[in-house]
């Protein structure tokens, strides 16, 4: 059992716990909640006792079955804490995934038998016992995330620390390292403890809910804990909205629910969310297009023969699973990456020109958001922004406060969050007033207000005129975002299309509140006000939800299907 007993987490003069209180029980899931920027990732590494050179200070106690975790030293916890970072390729030490297993139990020196037994346990465990001769630099995101699973398990933990484990990954490789963790805590009775702002994707598997709303304390409960709060996933907002007594775990259980009751939702009749709703919009300038577009990445050919317009005025979200050819798409699309055959953005082919022109034509915002920040502050770095695009003083800082508010002027860039730098990255990048703005996972790392307001930004972006792509993983976002939606596999284009049909028409991409009101053809609970069967005293969702006209819900017979 873990046990928190008055733990104080400081950072500077800031405290991001202040004497904390709580209990988890062996073999419980643990989701770990709060704002960007919040202290997630802080605590985490609190509680594997990683804070040497970090500037961190804790007190108080971090139980671990009577033994504190906070006076452990290094070399003694690998069979206490396994801790896997926000990106799990970093920690990765040799090439191939049968020795980045072994290497920690070399350096442990367990003997050569015991070693082999564990590295065939835990290849059996989590299923990657074919990646056994890959190279590590040949997986896809969902496999290196099991591998580095992999790595820490080999040690035999009796707690797991996992940093967002799900933020990079498609539907079906997120399913696979949930399902991973729920058969460590299940099956082997190994306590996990999970950092993530896609909630959705484990509320289902939790047994506990730590969240950290920004004031120093520690809520600790179920799911319900939740409620009310700025990060609520769509089935607790769902809950609020019609008034169920507690939050359902899964999509299966809120549909139950729905279903015995269809009348306690109806759809708005100006539904906000899936801007794409018609099925042949008007048409608009064409900016960017490609006609039998080819790019290769070393030998391998990675889009292939790609006919594409994007419009202006139009949010378009990329899909796919990993591997699909989405980020390769849009580096090409921002000439920086070698292409065959014709791209014409805006009039021009920008590999064609300079970078600082280049820029004001199309802006990229990659995944790997670091290595965009040069300057010791974030002060400095807006700074730069402004005079870099032109641009009034003040513009990058505005836009950074838009997205998330309060980040000190004069933090070194690489001392803020995952959330906060991209973030940063994004206001610099919004602020050069691009014509055609592409975005590689942009919302990774942000909480639920801080996407609210990136779509918002780039929603306002697009009705200026401008094109605005966005390659994602995370349908929530792709649902309020998106009028149009572009599905890959293997770098061609299968399902291009408005985003309501799209995305309420699919089995793997629909959002959480679709899967539950279908054959109603909302995306999110904002396209849903209160029905007539719905528990008095519910929390709408806006001050104007109820007087919204709906059609309401179909009776419980009616079609399960997709809507048409």
């Amino acid at each position: 059992m873990i046990r928190l007993d008055g733990l104080t987490v400081a950072v500077g003069g800031r405290s991001l716990v202040d004497d904390a209180s709580a209990d988890v029980a062996e073999g419980d899931v643990v989701l770990l909640a709060g704002p960007t920027g919040v202290g997630k990732t802080t605590l985490l590494r609190t509680l594997g006792g990683l804070l040497d050179g970090t500037g961190v200070r804790a007190s108080g106690r971090v139980l671990l079955d009577g033994t504190d975790l906070l006076g452990v030293p290094a070399r003694d916890r690998a069979h206490l804490t396994g801790y896997v970072g926000q990106d799990p390729t970093r920690g990765f030490v040799t090439a191939h995934v049968e020795t980045e297993l072994a290497f920690g139990l070399e350096q442990q020196g367990v003997a050569p038998a015991a070693m082999r037994r564990r590295v065939e346990d835990t290849l059996d465990l989590l299923g990657i016992a074919e990646l056994r001769e890959r190279r590590l630099d040949t997986l896809s995101l969902g496999q290196a995330q099991r591998v580095a699973l992999g790595a820490v398990l080999v040690s035999e933990p009796s707690v797991l620390l996992l940093d967002e484990p799900t933020s990079a990954l498609d539907p079906v490789a997120a399913d696979d390292v949930v399902g991973a963790l729920r058969r460590l805590a299940h099956d082997v009775g190994l306590t996990v403890v999970v950092a993530e702002h896609r909630l959705e994707r484990l509320t289902g598997v939790v047994d506990r809910v730590w969240h950290l709303p920004g004031d120093g304390s520690l809520r600790a409960g179920g799911n319900d804990v939740l409620r009310a709060t700025p990060q609520a996933p769509p089935l607790v907002r769902l809950a609020d909205l019609v008034g169920w007594d507690d939050v359902p775990r899964d999509v299966r259980e809120a549909r139950r629910r729905y279903v015995a009751a269809p009348g306690v939702v109806g759809l708005r009749v100006d539904a906000p969310s899936g801007h794409g709703n018609a099925a042949d919009p008007a048409p608009t300038e064409a900016r960017v297009r490609t006609r039998g577009l080819e790019v290769r990445r070393g030998t391998r050919t990675v889009v292939h023969g790609l006919d594409l317009e994007l419009h202006a005025g139009e949010v378009t979200v990329l899909m796919g699973r990993n591997g699909a050819g989405k980020s390769s798409l849009l580096r090409a699309l921002a000439g920086a990456l070698p292409h065959r055959a014709r791209l014409d953005v805006a009039g021009v082919d920008p590999a064609k020109l300079a970078a600082p022109d280049a820029r004001r034509v199309v802006a990229l915002v990659p995944q790997e958001v670091g290595a965009l920040l040069f300057a010791p502050t974030v002060a400095s770095e807006c700074e730069g922004g402004d005079a870099d695009a032109d641009a009034a003083p003040g513009t990058t800082r505005a836009l950074l406060d838009g997205l998330v508010p309060g980040i000190d002027g004069a933090t070194h860039p690489r001392d803020l969050s995952e959330g906060e730098r991209l973030a940063l990255v994004l206001a610099i990048q919004l602020a050069a007033g691009a014509g055609v703005v592409l975005l590689d996972e942009p919302t990774r790392g942000l909480d639920t207000p801080a996407r609210h307001a990136l779509v918002a930004a780039l929603r306002e972006r697009a009705a200026a005129g401008a094109t605005v792509v966005l390659a994602t993983h995370d349908v929530e976002t792709a649902a309020e975002a998106a009028d149009r939606v572009i599905v890959l596999a293997d770098g061609e284009v299968v399902t291009d299309g408005a985003a309501r049909a799209v995305l309420t028409g699919s089995v793997g991409a629909a959002p959480q509140v679709a899967r539950v009101v279908r054959p109603l053809a909302a995306l999110t609970v904002a396209d849903l006000v209160r029905g007539p069967a719905c528990t008095p005293g519910s929390v709408p969702v806006g001050p104007d939800t109820p007087d919204v006209p709906a059609v309401v819900a179909p009776g419980p017979g009616a079609s399960d299907g997709p809507p048409r």
